[in-house]
């Protein structure tokens, strides 16, 4: 299966006190409200004119024009945004995340494709199958990963209960013969470096492949149209298919399981403004692969649901084929001891998981941090794919190297503090990262091996028009490259990479 991609933009707003930098919410860029364009672009060119009395007036018009015109296309992306489905929930409207088809907006995005290097894409591109092979061989590897993660489940109790699940599947021997990943690997490009580097690897919950694809579609239909005003060619938009690719996936992964009255489950989160992403999977999954899918929370799962003697798992009387997590990945989604019996419950089943509890510690930021270690990853690939996966490692430590710690302290922000979660907005930058390893260090114990550090990279700034709520805008932002890859392995068989 080839890769399909995704670019975020992040607002490349630096913040006071080195505090936080937002990650993207989505697939599509994603920003705070600002000036719509007309008035920022007016204020920009009489400003402009102020500063500097001998710029030409045709310059001021072809800048005004300019504006107008990404105005223009801003309102047309909206209308296609809606007829084409590339909407979220309303925050403004408390139903719009339980609820289907109220309060719908369009997702957030960016007005025009990013530039991005091919040579780099096509690199990120050639990764994902090596990439969706060492989560395989690294999961089955038990010892492997109840060793890499056995500090850090002393001090982070979300590690533990994952880990216990893993330990008690290891306890009576749990094999998965069908394994199914539907992975997203992060980049950026660091100008400092001039080399593609992986931010993370996401096993678990990898989402926006539905509204992700529809974001490449927008921006080929408004080149087809504006492309020779703005200078900019369609066709080197690539195709992306992660949302067809990723349904292939699960509705292959369902055909190995043999028995066409069984369904997907997909666990929710109890409200989900980015359901409609869901949905796309949804829909290509019954049209496609005439496979039905129930929507059901852990809550739910663990009501309803129930391990048959032969290891079918059945959710209010109907056979599961196929578990997709879109849920679990956060200690809020286990607000209470029902949602990990629902976990263990589905883990102990024969059915498909999407991920495994294995493949979900394999995407865990220590396992990240522990596979960049010097011959490690001997362990689980060949010389020929070590190579290619090493050059796209930033630099990633345990805060047991002194050194390191000392280098962050003193330059923080050099480096970003990383927690056992996923989900975005979990990093710590900057004088918060400095505080953060001072506290830890006072601390001593093993409050540090909740922790990894990883080199900061520097992407290149750009200013892009961004769209948000109707409005539009221009601010800097930088760019991530997330690449989709689907794997499906039934025993020693290769389905899908």
């Amino acid at each position: 299966m080839s890769s399909s991609c995704v670019s975020h933009h992040h607002q490349a707003v630096r913040p006071r006190h080195g505090g936080r930098l937002p990650r993207p919410a989505a697939a599509s860029s994603f920003a705070p409200p600002a000036l719509p364009l007309r008035r920022r672009a007016a204020r920009a060119a009489a400003t402009s004119a102020e500063a500097a009395p001998g710029v030409a007036p045709a310059e001021e018009a072809g800048r005004l024009r300019g504006a107008a015109v990404l105005a223009e296309m801003a309102e047309e992306a909206a209308v296609w945004c809606a007829v084409h489905g590339l909407v979220v929930g309303d925050r403004a409207d408390p139903r719009s995340g339980t609820v289907p088809g109220v309060g719908l907006v369009h997702a957030p995005f960016s007005l025009l494709p990013a530039r991005f290097p091919a040579s780099f894409w096509k690199q990120a591109c050639e990764l994902a199958p090596i990439f969706n092979e060492l989560v395989d061989r690294v999961s089955l590897d038990g010892e492997f990963l109840q060793a890499a993660l056995s500090r850090t489940k002393q001090v982070d109790e979300f590690t533990a209960r994952l880990l216990g699940i893993h330990e008690k599947m290891m306890a009576i021997n749990k094999k998965e013969d069908i394994r199914l990943g539907l992975h997203r690997s992060d980049y950026m490009l660091d100008s400092e470096t001039n080399s593609l580097l992986q931010i993370e690897l996401n096993t678990i919950s990898s989402s926006f492949p539905g509204l992700g694809s529809l974001v490449s579609e927008l921006h080929r239909t408004l080149l087809n149209h504006y492309g020779k005003v703005l200078g900019l060619d369609s066709k080197r938009i690539p195709r992306n298919w992660a949302a067809t690719q990723f349904a292939e996936a699960l509705g292959k992964a369902w055909a190995e399981y043999n028995n066409d009255s069984a369904v997907v489950l997909m666990v929710v989160q109890p409200e989900e403004r980015n359901m409609y992403d869901q949905y796309w999977l949804v829909n290509h999954l019954k049209e496609s692969y005439g496979v039905t899918t129930i929507r059901k929370t852990l809550a739910q799962v663990e009501a309803e649901g129930q391990v048959l003697t032969d290891g079918t798992l059945a959710i209010d009387g109907r056979t599961v084929a196929v578990v997709y997590f879109r849920a679990g990945y956060a200690p809020t989604d286990y607000p209470s001891e029902a949602e990990w019996r629902a976990r263990l419950l589905m883990e102990q089943s024969s059915a498909i998981k999407c991920p495994s509890i294995s493949y979900h510690l394999v995407g865990m930021k220590k396992i990240q941090q522990e596979l960049a270690k010097p011959n490690v990853l001997e362990r689980f690939l060949d010389n020929k794919d070590i190579a290619k996966l090493r050059k796209s490692f930033a630099g990633l430590w345990s805060l047991d190297n002194e050194e390191i710690v000392k280098s962050a302290i003193e330059k923080p922000d050099l480096f970003v503090l990383k927690p056992q979660r996923e989900g975005g907005g979990n990093n710590i930058y900057g004088h918060d990262l400095r505080d953060m390893l001072i506290k830890l260090q006072k601390e001593q114990g093993e409050s540090l091996a909740a922790y990894i550090l990883m080199q900061r990279i520097f992407p290149k700034a750009s200013l892009t028009p961004l769209v948000r709520g109707g409005d539009c805008f221009e601010d800097l932002t930088i760019s991530e490259l997330g690449i989709y890859g689907a794997y499906l392995r039934n025993k020693d068989k290769d389905m899908l990479f």
